[in-house]
């Protein structure tokens, strides 16, 4: 059996460093900017950055709708913090109107954006994650939180009473930053899921 061709969304924030990942977790992984190199994966990695400029950047690339059919259609995916955010069904203090953090649907939860706070309110911590063997070191930038999940999604893990992990289906979404910290569970976790 082939590596999983998985492409990882370079648009803003953290690409070397999920492919960098990805590829020790076993998969083929490769940027993703434009329709045909998003035709060419398996499945994507939307890493984190700015949610309302990933949008605009989706948008002016002519990659929104095609993403939204893809993720549609059953393609496997996985966003951290920002990620997470263009993942949901539904984003709460989604941006200044006409800039809005565009929700992708893939996975049936309300986000809300910099639930955590700002910048200086970033954090680290020790959490449990299900499916994962020992916890997880997990690095929180202007995270989000879930806020509500659909009865498809599983509940992975959870932060200061507040839900950071989660998955429907072949879709995995992180509040935090795995791709930071050296550890590639949370990676090979969502390559053995393709």
């Amino acid at each position: 059996m082939s590596a999983p061709r998985v492409g990882v969304l370079a648009l803003q924030g953290d690409t070397r460093e999920h492919l960098a990942a990805l590829r020790e977790a076993g998969a083929e992984a490769s940027t993703v900017r434009r329709l045909r190199e998003l035709e060419a994966v398996d499945a994507l990695v939307i890493p984190g950055g700015e949610s309302t400029a990933m949008s605009h950047l989706l948008r002016e690339l002519d990659l929104l709708e095609p993403l939204r059919s893809r993720l549609a259609d059953g393609m496997p995916a996985y966003g951290s913090c920002a990620g997470m955010i263009l993942l949901a069904s539904e984003i709460l203090d989604a941006g200044v109107a006409g800039r809005d953090a565009t929700p992708l649907k893939g996975i049936d939860m309300t986000v809300r954006r910099n639930a955590f706070g700002r910048q200086v309110d970033s954090f680290e911590a020790d959490i449990a994650f299900e499916g994962v063997d020992g916890p997880v070191h997990a690095v929180f930038i202007r995270a989000p939180w879930v806020e509500r999940v659909g009865p498809q999604v599983q509940v992975l893990a959870q932060a200061g009473g507040h839900i950071v992990a989660v998955r429907q289906g072949q879709t995995l979404a992180t509040s935090f930053h795995p791709e930071m910290t050296g550890d590639r569970r949370i990676h090979k976790l969502f390559v053995s899921m393709l």
